[in-house]
């Protein structure tokens, strides 16, 4: 007996697996390169999605899941850790900005310092000596009668110094007072160094407390060597002040 066969198009259901709820976002997590390293070894070991027409979905084991996770939160450790480190270079650059601007700050004091200190800075004109004649002393030697400075005892050839920091505004011939050089002082008042055997500096010349500017001598209207010193509050003549005063005003005993 002939037993017909069975037809028609009946066909088997298709054997489409359902994912989990965590590997439901694989495919977005391969788009941001977290699976990029595993996906294709991974995967290729799962079996191949049959196809039915229907889109397929991944399935993926609990394993590969869980070292999607530890990618997620190793790059996410990275970028705090990146994070970290720019935060520890800007703080470096604060405290070196910081400190530069410290040192810079301390030079700058330290140059006023030593300017304060230059300026108040004041010497005798001549070292180791004593007035031998005083301010307005009366003689027939003097053409207005009396002494308009101070003479220091010195011998010819004693070194004549700058009694602080000035600029010389003349030097050479002065009639009565031989070879001078007249000083005008950083506060604005002048000082005159009188009968120098020889002159050291030139007009313009700008000088310091206890600078050599010439060698005592006996030029001029004199009765022997000796350094005739001057206070003025000019250049010229018939502007002078006490000058034992003006040299006890700026810390110089005499």
């Amino acid at each position: 007996m002939a037993f017909t066969r069975a037809t028609g198009k009946h066909r088997r259901p298709s054997g489409v697996h359902r994912t989990t709820a965590r590997a439901a976002g694989v495919a977005a997590l391969a788009t941001t390169g977290v699976v990029g390293t595993l996906a294709a070894p991974a995967l290729a070991a799962e079996p191949e999605v049959e196809q039915s027409g229907l889109t397929p979905v991944v399935t993926i084991g609990d394993s590969i899941a869980d070292e999607i996770d530890a990618q997620a939160l190793a790059q996410k450790q990275a970028a705090a850790d990146a994070a970290a480190r720019e935060a520890a270079r800007e703080a470096a650059r604060e405290r070196a900005a910081e400190a530069a601007k410290e040192a810079r700050e301390a030079k700058e004091r330290a140059a006023r310092e030593a300017e304060r200190k230059r300026l108040n800075t004041f010497v005798a004109p001549i070292t180791a000596s004593y007035v031998s004649t005083a301010y307005q002393a009366g003689s027939s030697l003097w053409s207005s009668g009396s002494h308009t400075g101070i003479d220091f005892h010195a011998s010819s050839g004693t070194a004549v110094h700058a009694m602080g920091v000035g600029t010389v505004v003349e030097t050479g011939w002065g009639g009565a007072y031989g070879n001078q050089v007249v000083i005008k002082m950083h506060d604005g008042t002048y000082t005159q160094y009188g009968h120098l055997s020889s002159i050291g500096v030139s007009v313009g010349q700008s000088v310091e407390p206890g600078q050599q500017i010439g060698l005592s001598g006996a030029t001029g209207n004199v009765t022997g060597p000796h350094l005739h010193f001057e206070a003025r509050t000019s250049p010229e003549y018939g502007s002078d002040m006490d000058p034992v005063a003006y040299l006890r005003s700026h810390g110089v005993n005499v």
